[in-house]
């Protein structure tokens, strides 16, 4: 059974449906929508600031969740794939949004929708990632635009991940 944990006053509230894999952690001041996943050894932390996350959002294996205290809340919208081992603190990050595996997301950052982080990026302070572009490197800089091709990997992405999630209940 998954860690979910109140903390400071706060329990974290889910919608429906929502997976959580047995070693995942959910503290504190996190909101979750429907269809949500968390996988295993993935941490969403609201422990410091609050932690707001919309529906069909996907958060992968051995990803942090987290925000900076009286500074940085997070914010995750929709359909967002946040990919394997990804750290995601005290940033916005708007909806049909790919996350890729190891990618950083740091604080004051905000990733427009439709948009892909590639594995391993760094996403810097503050920065602002353009809608429907790549970001890469590090730190990261965007690449390319994002066509039909990549908003339906990023789709199929988020809509995948509860029907895995529905494999584990059998």
């Amino acid at each position: 059974m998954a860690i979910i944990k109140s903390l400071r006053g706060f329990t974290p509230e889910f919608g429906r449906d929502c997976f959580f894999a047995e070693n995942a952690v959910v503290v504190g001041e996190v909101k979750m929508g429907d269809n949500c996943t968390v996988w295993f050894n993935a941490v969403v932390r609201g422990d410091v600031h609050s932690i707001t996350v919309g529906d069909n959002t996907n958060i992968q294996d051995g990803a942090v969740i987290h925000c900076t205290y009286q500074k940085a809340k997070t914010v995750i919208g929709s359909n967002v794939s946040v990919a394997h081992n990804a750290i995601v603190h005290g940033c916005t990050i708007e909806d049909n949004v790919l996350i890729g595996m190891g990618a950083i997301i740091m604080d004051d950052a905000v990733v427009k929708t439709g948009a892909v982080i590639a594995a391993g990026a760094i996403i810097l302070p503050g920065t602002v990632v353009e809608e429907n572009s790549v970001y890469a490197g590090v730190p990261a800089k965007k690449v390319k635009e994002t066509g039909p091709e990549m908003h339906e990997v990023i789709r199929r992405t988020a809509n995948n991940y509860p029907m895995y999630a529905k494999w584990y209940e059998e």
